[in-house]
C-alpha cells in the first residue's frame, strides 16, 4: 500500500472462494484482514465442489467465456479482464496445484481434489496475518454502524475500516450458504433480485416402471436443446426428473420457461454424430419378424435410451424406420419444475447490480463491498462459477484498497 500509517482492517464475512480471494489480495497488501464464518471451517463448499474433481476454470477464449454469464456480462466484463482464467491457474500452481486442460476444454488442478489446494491456501493467508474467525455469524449493523456477530462467547460488536460480504447464495444451505443475509440487507433497503435456482434438475413425470428401472443412470452423449439453447454432454436420470451437466448448461432458460409457462419442452437428441438418413439407413437393416428393440439396437441405442423413446411417444411409437430416426434425434420430454433452491449447484439472484458501484461497494453502505454468489450473477458449471468468485473477490478487494487510498 502506498497509504501512510497503521495498517487498515477489513472485516471479510464469509470463508468461500470469494471471500478467501479478498483476503488474498488484502493480506499480501499489509491490510490486517479478519476472516468471520458461521461455519466451522472455511471453503465447505469449495470442498464440495472438489468431489467432482474441482473445476477451477475453463481454457476457452475469453469472449466465448464471458458470454456463459448472460445478463450480467457487460458488469463482469471488467471484472474477469482484471482477474481471468490464466490468473486462477497462475495462483493454483503458486500454491503448488499444478493444472491441466480436460478434453472438455476444462481446467482442473492434477490432483483433481480441492482440499490439497485448500490447505496450501489457508497457510498461505495465515502467512499474511489473515485472522479466522469460525462460527462468528453475521447479524448486521447497529444503529452507528457497526457490525454483529452471534458469536460462541455470545454477541459481538466490533468494527472494520471496510466490510466485504462474501456470503454466498442460497444453494447447498447445510454447507453456509443459506441465503439468510437478504434479510438483512432488504432492511437496509438494498435492490434485491428474488433468488432462483440454478445449475438444477428439472421434475419429469415419469412412468413407475420407467422410474424405477432407470433412475441413476446416466444418458451418455446426447444433445439437449430448448428454443435457440443446446448442450452437448451427459446427463442423469433421477426419480424425479433429469439433472446433470447437460441440463444444468441451459437451465437458467428452461428455469425461466417453466415460471412463465408452467412447463418447458426439452428436446433431446440421442445420436447427435449421426444424421437422421444414416440412422434410418440402420433401422432399415431388420430382418422379418424382428422386435422393435432390437430394430432400434442397431443405431447402438441403449436399454436406457431405447425406454426413453417409449416413454415420450408411448402407444404412438412407430417402428417406420425414417419417424423412427426422426424420433431419435429429437425425442420430446416435458419438464415440469426446477428443483428447489437447496438442491441447485448455485443460484440466480442476489444484490442486484445497480446497487453496487464499479468496485462492488453498496451504494447504501459506503465501505461495504460485495463478491462472490451474493451478487445477481449465474453461470453454468464448467469452471465459470469459480472463475467469477475468484474474480468478485478479487475485485472487492481492490475496490477496498483503492478506498485507502493505495495504487492497485
Amino acid at each position: 500500500m502506498t497509504a501512510e500509517g497503521p495498517p487498515r482492517t477489513v472485516a471479510i464475512i464469509g470463508a468461500g472462494p470469494a471471500g478467501l480471494m479478498a483476503a488474498e489480495i488484502l493480506g499480501a497488501a499489509g491490510v490486517k484482514v479478519s476472516v468471520c464464518d458461521r461455519m466451522p471451517t472455511a471453503g465447505r463448499k469449495f470442498l464440495m465442489a472438489g468431489r467432482g474433481g474441482l473445476n477451477l476454470t475453463h481454457s476457452e477464449a475469453f469472449d466465448s467465456f464471458l458470454k456463459r454469464y448472460g445478463a450480467a456480462s457487460a458488469r463482469l466484463r471488467p471484472i474477469l479482464k482484471a482477474f481471468p482464467p490464466a490468473k486462477t491457474i497462475a495462483w493454483a500452481e503458486g500454491l503448488g496445484q499444478p493444472t491441466f486442460v480436460g478434453s472438455s476444454g476444462r481446467v482442473f488442478p492434477k490432483a483433481m481434489k480441492a482440499s490439497p489446494l485448500l490447505r496450501a491456501w489457508l497457510e498461505r493467508l495465515r502467512g499474511f496475518g489473515v485472522q479466522f474467525y469460525p462460527r462468528y455469524e453475521w447479524r448486521g449493523w447497529d444503529d452507528a454502524g457497526a457490525l454483529l456477530f452471534r458469536t460462541p462467547a455470545g454477541n459481538l460488536r466490533t468494527r472494520a475500516d471496510a466490510t466485504i460480504l462474501a456470503l454466498g447464495g442460497a444453494s447447498w444451505p447445510k454447507l453456509g450458504s443459506n441465503g439468510g443475509w437478504a434479510e438483512i440487507l432488504a432492511r437496509e433497503h438494498i435492490e434485491l433480485t428474488p433468488f432462483a435456482p440454478s445449475n438444477c434438475g428439472f421434475t419429469v413425470a415419469w412412468s413407475e416402471v420407467f422410474r424405477t428401472r432407470f433412475a441413476g443412470q446416466p444418458l451418455k452423449n446426447v444433445v439437449l436443446s430448448f428454443g435457440r439453447q443446446s448442450a452437448r454432454g451427459d446427463c442423469m436420470i433421477a426419480g424425479y426428473g433429469m439433472e446433470g451437466g447437460a441440463i444444468y448448461a441451459i437451465s437458467a432458460a428452461l428455469r425461466d420457461a417453466v415460471a412463465h409457462a408452467k412447463s418447458a419442452r426439452l428436446t433431446v437428441d440421442l445420436r447427435p454424430d449421426l444424421s437422421a438418413n444414416q440412422i434410418a439407413e440402420k433401422l432399415k437393416r431388420t430382418r422379418k419378424g424382428e422386435s422393435l428393440a432390437n430394430v432400434l439396437r442397431k443405431t447402438g441405442l441403449s436399454p436406457l435410451e431405447i425406454n426413453l423413446l417409449r416413454e415420450a411417444f408411448g402407444a404412438t411409437l412407430s417402428n417406420d424406420a425414417d419417424t423412427l430416426a426422426k424420433h431419435i434425434k429429437a425425442l420430446p420430454l416435458n419438464l415440469l419444475a426446477p428443483q428447489s433452491l437447496t438442491r441447485a449447484i448455485s443460484t440466480a439472484g442476489g444484490v442486484a447490480w445497480s446497487a453496487v458501484d464499479n468496485d462492488l461497494m453498496l451504494l447504501n453502505r459506503p465501505g461495504v463491498f460485495v463478491a462472490g454468489e451474493m451478487l445477481d450473477w449465474e453461470a453454468p458449471t464448467g469452471g465459470y462459477l469459480l472463475q467469477a468468485c475468484f474474480a468478485t473477490g478479487a475485485a472487492a478487494a481492490n475496490g477496498a484498497l483503492r478506498q485507502f487510498g493505495a495504487s492497485v
